[in-house]
């Protein structure tokens, strides 16, 4: 075997200038370097294949080492769970062998697409799932609507890729009624800041009514928890906080209550201004969150701002900060009491519709009556509020309310 440095370096540079199919075109004298040409007779090149993992395993010296903005070692290696026995494997031991460390601070390993039916895809079966015919659709929409890029996205974070995952056309259905649950509710907030300038419409925390204060402190643990959930490459928690707050938390609770005095109250009116703080607030945090996974509608939301911003773009914007989470826990517990009896109150109206003795819920006055003496005091000092916003008739969204002891 002839194998030293400059030998090594003779055919780096001849690889550097003509590529690695200059060895197959080449004679041995040619491929030697000068010092060495005259024993080309005495020499075969070698045309076995090497480890075919060898290329990949030294990307670490190649890739990461050498090029601008990245780190060695780098922070995370991502493949799949065969990797444990080749490309981690064979870049550990190169690096290893080379430096003495690994060239990765973590691993993250996941599993492999099957479809539907859990079963592996292959052409033979028919049941390859074309990334390119979810996000562009094909030649009848009916069967095979185009989702887009961010729909696919959204599927790929919502699954446990710690294991196989599963895809099919009913399951990107129900991703895509997802997205579009999402992109709504960002819709709405859009349309309630269109007359808004935080700059000076803008309420400080400690005048918001309630309410307004009880959604924030919502939002800001919801904001940290999605923030370590990223940082821990766990995209199918985010997506469940994300389901969670943007639909349950926003949508069918605070929006549901928010809608009257957004619409009826005059346009400078205290409790409007109040809720559009409110929401200007969701609005950049939502914005923010799925802006990794759907960064097309995060960039989508951004642009129609109606409100001047500093950044050109949602990924010029930073992460938001959200500091309510602090006194939060003290106010949640009565809150949540609250929720529960507004879901018991609801039901109630819904039979009532049903009955036909009331048509919607403003026609209606609600007794209510609780041995919960903790909630009571709440509620109690709900209606003592005469705010517009935290009154009960508002929150229960009924004509009146009146506490009873029995």
């Amino acid at each position: 075997m002839l194998l030293n440095r400059q030998i090594l370096e003779h055919a780096k540079a001849l690889i550097a200038k003509h590529g690695t199919d200059i060895w197959w075109s080449s004679s041995e004298a040619e491929l030697l370097p000068a010092d060495y040409a005259h024993l080309a007779d005495q020499y075969i090149k070698g045309t076995d294949t090497m480890d075919v993992w060898f290329d990949s395993g030294s990307s670490w010296a190649a890739v990461v080492n050498q090029r601008d903005g990245l780190t060695y070692p780098a922070d995370l290696y991502l493949e799949g769970s065969d990797q444990h026995r080749g490309w981690f494997q064979s870049s550990l031991l190169t690096s290893v062998a080379v430096n003495g460390i690994a060239p990765y601070k973590r691993v993250l390993t996941h599993g492999f697409v099957l479809d539907e039916k859990g079963y592996k895809m292959s052409k033979s079966l028919g049941n390859v799932v074309d990334p390119k015919l979810v996000i562009d659709g094909g030649a009848n929409v009916d069967k095979q609507p185009a989702y887009g890029a961010d729909t696919l996205r959204l599927w790929v974070a919502s699954v446990n890729y710690e294991s196989d995952v599963c895809i099919g056309d009913s399951i990107l259905k129900q991703t895509s009624d997802s997205y579009r649950k999402l992109r709504n509710t960002a819709r709405y907030l859009l349309g309630s800041l269109h007359d808004y300038n935080p700059a000076t419409h803008a309420v400080p925390f400690e005048q918001l009514p309630a309410l307004d204060q009880y959604l924030l402190g919502v939002y800001a643990q919801f904001m940290r928890e999605a923030t370590k959930e990223y940082d821990g490459y766990s995209f199918s928690r985010v997506f469940s906080l994300l389901q969670q707050f943007a639909v349950s938390d926003l949508s069918n609770f605070y929006l549901d209550i928010a809608k009257d005095r957004l619409y009826i109250a005059s346009a400078d009116e205290f409790r409007r201004r109040s809720c559009q703080t409110v929401l200007a607030r969701m609005l950049h945090g939502i914005s923010a969150v799925i802006a990794p996974i759907m960064p097309h509608m995060a960039e989508d939301i951004w642009q129609r701002l109606p409100f001047p911003v500093d950044q050109t773009s949602i990924f010029e914007a930073g992460w938001p900060t959200a500091e309510e989470a602090d006194n939060f826990e003290a106010t949640s517990a009565e809150w949540q009491k609250v929720r529960t009896l507004r879901d018991v109150v609801n039901k109630q109206l819904e039979a009532a519709r049903l009955a036909k003795t009331v048509g919607s819920s403003l026609e209606a006055k609600l007794l209510l009556h609780t041995s919960d003496a903790g909630l009571h005091a709440t509620l109690t000092r709900l209606a003592a509020a005469h705010n517009g916003v935290d009154d009960l008739r508002y929150l229960f969204i009924a004509s009146q309310v009146e506490l009873v002891q029995g």
